[in-house]
C-alpha cells in the first residue's frame, strides 16, 4: 500500500483523536475559567493557565483579548467565515491582524471565551500558546508557493514545525516566549529573520533542499539582530535542531527576571561561540537518543491546510496593465501596487490593505468569498498585517477591485508609506502608553499627498510603548509611546526613530532615536522630516543613508520646537482620538508572566 493510500486511510482516525484532545482541553479550561470567577481559584494560579491558552487580560475590567494561532499566515475560506462568525458573536464585529500573522478578538468576556474556542475548534484552529511562554504562532513568507522568486515552498514546514511543538512539555513553560520564521524567496527578507530566535530561509545546495539559519534575534526595549547558526541545515534535520535550540534557550534562559529572559539575553551573557557548542551538543542528544518526531501529517485546517484543495482553472494569459491603462486612474494605481503575478502564468495576487490591521466580520466575509469565487480558496495573512489573496486569474481582476471597493478594502499604495503599522497600544493592552492605532490613522493622512517615489517606498511602524509589537525599530519612521508631565499635567507623546530597516548589504539595522515628540505633534515632525529628505536627498541615496548622513542632531535641531512646544493648546493634553485629558492608566502587563 502507497503512502498516500494509508495516510488517506489514516487521517479520520488521526483527526478524530486530535480534536478529542482539543474539545477536551477547552472544557478544562471552561471548568477552570469558573472556578476563577466563583473565587476558588486565586488570580496569580488562573493567569499562567489562562495565557497559555492563548487569553490576555485587557486593561478594561472584566474582559479579555483572544488571540488565534495561524501558522504560516494561511486560512481557508471556511476558517475566514468562522472568524468572521466570531466577530460578530464575542468581539463586536471585528477583529485584529497582528504582526504575527495571528488574529485577535477584544472585549471578550472570560465566561463566553470557552465557547469561542469551540467555534475555532469546529475548523481546526486553536489559540492553545498564542501567549504566554511557549513556542508563539509561526510566521511564514506570504509569497510562499506563489513568488516568481521562491526558492521552494516553505508553508509545509511551517505548518510542520507550528504542530511538531505544540502542546508538550518542553515548549509549554518556557523562560520566555520564543519565536520561529520561515521565508521562501531568494534576495529578500519577506518575514524578517533577523529579529527572530530562529529565523529560517529556504536554500537548495546541490539539489537537495535546507535551511539558512540564524538565532537570537529579537526587539523589545534592546533590539537584537540574529546571528548564524547554520549555512545549511538539511531539511530532514529541521525539527531536531530546532528542539536542539529549545533544549538550550528552556535550560538557561533567566527564569528569574522575564525582563531579560528571551535568548538574545543568554547570547549575551554567555557569548555565541557558548551557544553554538550548546546547541550542537543538544543536537547530537537528539540524534543518539530520540527528541520530538517531525509529524507526518497536520490536521485539516492547521496553517490553512487542506487535504482537498480547490481545483484551480487556468489563468488568463493577459498582460496585468495594458500600455494605455483602463482608463481609471485609481483602478490602474491599484493594480500597480496592489497586484502582483505569480510564477504561475496568468494568475496575480492582490495585496489588500487593512489599515492598523482592522477588519470588520463584514469584510471577512467578503475576502472568504473573493478566495473561493476568484482564487484559490485560502487567504494569506502577512506580517506587515495586509491580506493576499492568490491566483486570481488576470481577467478576473476588475471584479476583484470592485468587490473589494464594496466593503471600502481597495486603497492603493500596499507597502507604500500610508500603510503604516500599528499594535492596539492603550485601546486595550494593559502595557500601552498611547493609542498608536489613532496615531497611525493621523500620520496615514499627513503623508497621503505625497508623491515623491522615493517617499512613498518608505515605512511608518507605530507601537504604543517600548515593547515593540508594532516594530517601531525597523521602519525608516518609528514611533513608540510615552509620556511626561508639563505644569503637573501628564501629556502622551512619542518617541521618534529614523532610518531602520535594511542597509544597501540587506543588513537589519535599527532606527535611531530623534527625541519625544507630543502625539498631537507626531505627524507634523513626519512631515518636516519628508519634506528635508526631498529637498536635500543626494542621487542614488536611500533613506537610512541620508539618516546617517545628517546625523540625530540635525533632526532634533528640525524638531525641537515641536518637543518643547512654546504654545500648550488644549489638544496637546488629548491622545489622538479622545477628547478628554490623557491619563496615564497602566494594568498588569502580561506579556512576560
Amino acid at each position: 500500500m502507497s503512502a498516500i493510500v494509508q495516510e488517506s486511510l489514516d487521517r479520520p482516525a488521526f483527526e478524530q483523536q486530535h480534536d478529542q484532545v482539543v474539545r477536551q482541553e477547552i472544557e478544562t479550561f471552561r471548568e477552570k475559567a469558573n472556578a476563577f470567577l466563583a473565587g476558588e481559584i486565586p488570580e496569580d494560579q488562573f493567569r499562567p493557565f489562562r495565557l497559555k491558552h492563548g487569553i490576555y487580560g485587557q486593561r478594561q475590567a472584566n474582559v479579555q483579548m483572544v488571540r488565534c494561532k495561524i501558522p504560516s499566515g494561511m486560512v481557508t475560506a471556511r476558517q475566514m467565515e468562522q472568524l468572521a462568525r466570531i466577530a460578530d458573536e464575542f468581539g463586536g464585529g471585528r477583529g485584529h491582524l497582528t504582526t504575527r500573522q495571528n488574529i485577535q478578538y477584544h472585549f471578550v468576556p472570560l465566561a463566553r471565551v470557552p465557547d469561542l474556542m469551540h467555534l475555532l475548534a469546529d475548523v481546526g484552529m486553536t489559540n492553545r500558546e498564542a501567549c504566554y511562554n511557549t513556542v508563539r504562532n509561526v510566521t511564514a513568507c506570504v509569497w510562499s508557493g506563489i513568488g516568481r522568486d521562491q526558492v521552494f515552498d516553505v508553508r509545509p514546514y511551517a505548518q510542520k514545525l507550528a504542530y511538531a511543538f505544540l502542546r508538550k512539555d518542553l515548549t509549554g513553560n518556557l523562560p520566555r516566549k520564543f519565536k520561529f520564521t520561515f521565508d521562501g524567496c531568494a534576495g529578500r527578507d519577506c518575514t524578517m529573520s533577523a529579529i527572530h530566535d530562529v529565523g529560517l530561509r529556504a536554500v537548495i545546495r546541490d539539489g537537495r533542499r535546507g535551511f539558512r539559519v540564524v538565532v537570537g534575534g529579537g526587539l523589545g526595549p534592546l533590539p537584537t539582530e540574529a546571528q548564524l547558526l547554520e549555512e545549511f541545515l538539511p531539511e530532514e534535520h529541521l525539527i531536531h535542531k530546532s528542539e536542539a535550540v529549545l533544549r538550550v534557550f528552556n535550560q538557561y534562559g533567566n527564569r528569574k527576571n522575564k525582563n531579560t529572559a528571551r535568548l538574545k539575553f543568554v547570547v549575551r551573557e554567555r557569548g555565541f561561540a557558548w551557544l553554538k557548542e550548546e546547541i550542537e551538543r543538544q543536537y547530537q542528544d537528539i540524534l543518539a537518543h530520540g527528541g520530538i518526531a517531525w509529524p507526518e501529517m497536520v490536521p485539516e485546517g492547521f496553517g490553512g491546510y487542506q487535504s482537498q484543495p480547490q481545483p484551480l482553472g487556468d489563468g488568463a494569459l493577459l498582460p496585468v496593465v495594458n500600455g494605455n491603462g483602463s482608463g481609471s486612474a485609481t483602478y490602474d494605481r491599484w493594480l500597480r501596487t496592489n497586484v502582483v503575478e505569480q510564477q504561475q502564468t496568468g494568475y496575480a495576487s492582490v495585496v489588500v490593505r487593512v489599515d492598523q490591521g482592522n477588519l470588520t466580520s463584514a469584510q471577512m466575509r467578503a475576502l472568504a468569498r473573493m478566495a473561493s469565487a476568484a482564487g484559490d480558496g485560502l487567504i494569506r495573512i502577512a506580517v506587515n498585517q495586509n491580506v493576499v489573496l492568490s491566483f486570481v486569474p488576470l481577467t478576473n481582476l476588475p471584479r476583484v477591485y470592485a468587490a473589494l471597493a464594496e466593503v471600502s478594502l481597495a486603497e492603493s499604495g500596499a507597502d507604500e508609506i500610508e500603510d503604516v503599522i500599528t499594535c492596539p497600544g492603550a485601546y486595550s493592552c494593559n502595557l500601552g502608553l498611547t493609542k498608536s492605532m489613532n496615531l497611525g490613522a493621523a500620520v496615514q493622512e499627513a503623508v497621503r499627498g505625497y508623491g515623491d517615489a522615493h517617499v512613498r517606498k518608505l515605512t511608518v511602524k507605530i507601537s504604543g510603548c517600548p515593547n515593540s509589537c508594532g516594530h517601531h525599530w525597523i521602519a525608516d519612521f518609528g514611533f513608540y509611546g510615552n509620556a511626561r508631565k508639563i505644569d503637573g499635567k501628564e501629556l502622551p507623546y512619542y518617541m521618534m526613530l529614523l532610518g531602520g530597516g535594511y542597509d544597501e548589504q540587506g543588513i537589519m539595522r535599527f532606527g535611531l532615536g530623534v527625541q519625544s515628540i507630543p502625539a498631537r505633534l507626531a505627524p507634523q515632525a513626519v512631515a518636516r522630516v519628508l519634506d528635508h529628505f526631498i529637498a536635500n536627498r543626494q542621487e542614488g541615496e536611500s533613506f537610512r543613508q541620508y539618516v546617517m548622513r545628517h546625523k540625530v542632531e540635525t533632526f532634533r535641531a528640525m524638531t525641537a520646537d515641536l518637543a518643547k512646544p512654546a504654545e500648550l493648546f488644549p489638544e496637546l493634553y488629548q491622545d489622538w482620538g479622545d477628547d478628554a485629558p490623557f491619563s496615564l492608566q497602566l494594568g498588569r502587563g502580561e506579556c512576560a508572566v
